[in-house]
């Protein structure tokens, strides 16, 4: 049974930067399409970083140049590094796998495994 822990939210203020970690268990690492996801009060989840078997990267538009996804499969851990935070980029944080290939539009209801969030909040 694969688990997911983050860790790393924590409240800057706005221009700050933090930087989140998912550590993965439970299965093989190199396996799963593997995403960061955000969820504000009273919104639907949306994607925020992907990262796929291949390494290969996607980024909702409202992160890009700001947040960079990668990885250490040595020590099967997903990051995820926020720079230039943005009030609206406060949310609840959320790190997710699926077995194999990543779903299509990269959609958060084909992630089958999900840690348990980690809160980042940006003042102004």
């Amino acid at each position: 049974q694969v688990q997911l822990v983050e860790s790393g939210g924590g409240s800057v203020q706005a221009g700050g930067s933090l930087r989140l970690s998912c550590a993965f268990f439970g299965s093989m690492y190199s396996w799963y399409c593997m995403g960061w996801f955000r969820q504000a009060p009273g919104k639907e989840r949306e994607a925020v970083a992907i990262i796929g078997l291949d390494g290969d990267t996607s980024y909702a538009d409202y992160v890009k140049g700001r947040f960079t996804i990668s990885q250490d499969k040595a020590k099967n851990t997903l990051y995820l590094q926020m720079s230039s935070l943005k009030p609206e980029d406060t949310a609840m944080y959320y790190c997710a796998s699926v077995f194999n290939r990543c779903p299509e539009n990269h959609n958060w209801r084909g992630f089958g495994y999900w840690g348990q969030g980690t809160q980042v909040t940006v003042s102004s």
